[in-house]
């Protein structure tokens, strides 16, 4: 090969590795990539003050959890007293509020624990989508990432008891909204993500229990993804996120509701969790179908399953961090306990990411823990953030973004040099 080809061949090669990096490294939805909350960096069991790269105060209070595209943090926060929706967009290098875009509402009842900023939004390279509710209107709303609003979709009158929670995810050019509402007719929406028009609008069964699940997507061997929903009434769902149409559905699974998010296991598994009140009714793993055999619960576990937050699977292993603060890790395949723990802490609504070989966990009181993702229980680490905390971290290349309920934090990863500057 003559020597200006081979250069040409190498600063293609290497711009693709640059790309694809780039995009691997884009937290664009609730817990990340497929909502999976991996991560390969590396960060401190316990945070000193030089850990953290800043602190910033939010232009409001909220649940919702961070995303980040390129350099800019994004983050939904509400004002209190009049329940106007917030977008803040903060720098990823410094913290500083780069802009912020308000959405009038009113407030209304809803459950204490809950706010009314607690759907976390998705990003992508030209819009981020944000969705808030109220009882006579669901919202999801597109802006460019300057903060200028594009479109905005109305999708019906939303009933739930408890408030809103449900977060959106971009699938291709469809943004896929679950609208499972308590006691009324309920739809999953997909919507044009340039247009804000509704390309497909799938009826459930209703049911008395708002599922704020946020879909993944399972993918079959050669075959397109599957949007995968969970709701009470409709167990496990896979849909054509391309045209709303059921591909198979496991209904029975849940006697509660999901509002955990499902998560693939590396053995194929789709496993969801129920509860009511405030506990936890049931873990299930479900296999889709495969050789032309229907979908199958492959099993089912009550003992301290999770509730609020989303199970973690890496590896043969599974996560199941409680809400009350009871850490249980199984094997994936077949639900047996390996080891079962109580954690500091107290009881938890954010969910667990694992960042290389630790699992990291917010408290409501806003402790950190940090524990060994092994089948071994050890803990690593605690780190007191001083103020309440329901969001679950987001984490792009070696910085960490940790949101408690009025504040934004960047923690710093070994070899953190790029979030000082």
């Amino acid at each position: 090969m003559k020597r200006p080809c081979l250069v040409g061949v190498l600063l293609i090669l290497v711009g693709a590795l640059c790309a694809s990096t780039a995009q691997a490294q884009e937290w664009t939805r609730f817990r990340g990539p497929n909502g999976a909350g991996l991560s390969n960096a590396i960060f401190p069991a316990h945070w000193e003050a030089s850990d953290f790269a800043w602190k910033t105060q939010l232009p409001g209070g909220g649940h919702s959890s961070p995303l980040l595209w390129g350099d800019k943090v994004f983050v939904t926060c509400c004002n209190d007293q009049t329940a106007e929706c917030i977008v803040a967009c903060i720098g990823a290098a410094d913290g500083k509020l780069l802009w912020q875009k308000g959405f009038s509402s009113h407030t209304y009842p809803h459950n204490g624990d809950n706010s009314y900023a607690s759907s976390t939004p998705a990003v992508d390279a030209d819009h981020v989508y944000v969705c808030w509710s109220t009882p006579e209107e669901l919202t999801l709303a597109a802006l460019d990432l300057s903060g200028k609003e594009l479109w905005r979709a109305e999708l019906g009158a939303f009933v739930s008891q408890h408030g809103g929670g449900q977060s959106p995810i971009v699938v291709g050019d469809v943004v896929l909204l679950g609208d499972d509402q308590e006691g009324r007719a309920s739809f999953l929406f997909g919507i044009d993500r340039n247009t804000g028009k509704i390309k497909w609008k799938t009826p459930r069964e209703a049911s008395n229990k708002f599922s704020p699940s946020t879909p993944c997507l399972y993918t079959p061997k050669g075959q397109p993804p599957q949007a995968i929903f969970l709701s009470k009434a409709e167990g496990v769902t896979a849909i054509d996120p391309q045209t709303g149409k059921m591909i198979w559905q496991t209904k029975g699974v849940f006697d509660a509701r999901p509002i955990g998010s499902p998560v693939i296991t590396s053995g194929g598994l789709i496993v969801g969790s129920c509860g009511d009140g405030p506990l936890g009714h049931d873990l299930a793993a479900v296999r889709p179908p495969t050789d032309g055999k229907p979908a199958t619960e492959v099993w089912h576990n009550r003992d301290e399953t999770p509730y609020i937050t989303t199970a973690l699977a890496r590896g043969d292993l599974l996560f199941c961090w409680s809400d009350h603060g009871i850490v249980t890790c199984r094997r994936a395949a077949t639900g047996q306990k390996v080891w079962q723990q109580r954690v500091p802490g107290g009881t938890f609504y954010s969910s667990p990411i694992c960042c290389g070989d630790t699992i990291y966990n917010i408290s409501r009181t806003g402790l950190v823990v940090a524990i060994a993702a092994a089948d071994t229980y050890k803990l690593l680490g605690q780190t007191p953030l001083h103020e309440k905390s329901q969001a679950t971290p987001a984490v792009v290349g070696d910085r960490m973004f940790v949101r408690t309920y009025t504040h934004l934090y960047c923690v710093m990863g070994k070899g953190g040099a790029s979030a000082r500057r």
